[in-house]
């Protein structure tokens, strides 16, 4: 399946409804990034509806990539204590290849 990408910043409730949901996929990425379907028009009406700015794959990459790396530095930056604390803790972040 093809695939467009845009940035929207979520507002909380409402930003994607069930009728949305029901219509067409959404994911949703780090930096705000949601990917849709790319020929569903209702999918084109909610970008408009939560004014998106449409990012070509590769703009969209970056957004992941910049987001992750940032992660991933404060991450490696955590003293190995926390790191290893399964309440505190957690897995260093990977990266996300966009479809």
């Amino acid at each position: 399946m093809a695939y467009k990408y845009c940035v929207a910043e979520n507002w909380g409730k409402g930003f994607i409804t069930h009728d949305d949901s029901s219509k067409f996929q959404i994911s949703g990425f780090p930096g705000n990034l949601w990917q849709i379907p790319a020929n569903n028009q209702d999918a084109n009406l909610w970008v408009y509806k939560v004014a998106g700015v449409w990012k070509t794959k590769e703009e969209a990459q970056a957004i992941v990539d910049a987001i992750i790396a940032q992660a991933q530095a404060e991450w490696d930056a955590l003293p190995d204590a926390q790191k290893q604390d399964p309440i505190i803790g957690r897995q260093r972040p990977t990266a996300i290849v966009l479809e």
